[in-house]
């Protein structure tokens, strides 16, 4: 019965598009909830759908859980089921039903709650668990991990050495927007980021100097984390184009 239950929740098509798209329409509901005139005329269908899906992902949690002796081959019956607590997409099951619970066990501020209720928006994470395109995504990520931390690393630097030399330029002169070079990271991180909000701006003849080189340099620093993800993930589809092509058609066996 077990072993069954386990196929149902990772194998059974059917089952498989009905959770993906009551998932979608949780999404779509939070954003349509988010409508002044939308709650008031329509509170009550929002409550009951959402009544609905808490049941719906709650018993999928603990049928999940129940059944998770087989996701796991190591391990005692307990030790099983806190590695699936504790799991990616566990955490991410348990944190898509909690906001709903919570208020009924403790006694939330009403601001306590808003913070809560967004965590609602995790169930969009809930696709990872059947969407492959995300899984190629989680695993591209998983690869270029060092090279997207040593990108982050040069980030930081160029975001300390920058807000640091345009403080000691435009202090004096605009003591009021750069008047520390905390302050200044606001500038810095628009610039590097090539946005420009255009709020805080050099006025110094070295400070547009400096402010038009830190552009230039964030124009080509923006490209390296893009074109480390998109050839890493051009690579891995090849790969599994490559793959599927050496799978027999009728049965899958690879050869």
């Amino acid at each position: 019965m077990k072993n069954k239950i386990h196929d149902i929740l990772n194998e059974n098509k059917y089952f498989l598009k009905f959770i993906y798209g009551l998932i979608i329409l949780n999404v779509l509901s939070i954003i349509l909830e988010s409508y002044k005139e939308l709650k008031n005329d329509y509170n009550h269908e929002f409550y009951y759908f959402e009544l609905f899906s808490i049941v719906i992902f709650s018993i999928e949690y603990l049928l999940r859980l129940w059944s998770s002796d087989f996701d796991y081959k190591k391990g005692n019956y307990l030790t099983k089921k806190l590695k699936f607590i504790t799991s990616k997409f566990g955490l991410i099951d348990l944190l898509s039903i909690l906001p709903f619970y919570l208020p009924l066990i403790f006694p939330f501020d009403l601001r306590v709650i808003r913070v809560l209720r967004l965590f609602r928006l995790l169930r969009i994470f809930k696709l990872g668990r059947f969407s492959k395109s995300m899984k190629t995504i989680a695993s591209v990520l998983k690869e270029t991990r060092d090279d997207l931390v040593i990108t982050l690393f040069v980030a930081i630097v160029l975001l300390v050495l920058s807000s640091t030399l345009m403080y000691y330029i435009e202090s004096d002169a605009q003591p009021e927007k750069f008047e520390s070079i905390g302050q200044a990271m606001w500038w810095s991180v628009a610039t590097l980021t090539t946005v420009g909000y255009g709020d805080v701006y050099p006025i110094t003849g070295i400070g547009k100097f400096l402010s038009a080189v830190i552009a230039l340099i964030g124009i080509g620093f923006v490209a390296l984390p893009t074109g480390i993800i998109s050839s890493a993930f051009i690579s891995k589809i090849q790969i599994e184009k490559k793959e599927k092509n050496c799978e027999c058609p009728k049965c899958g066996t690879k050869y």
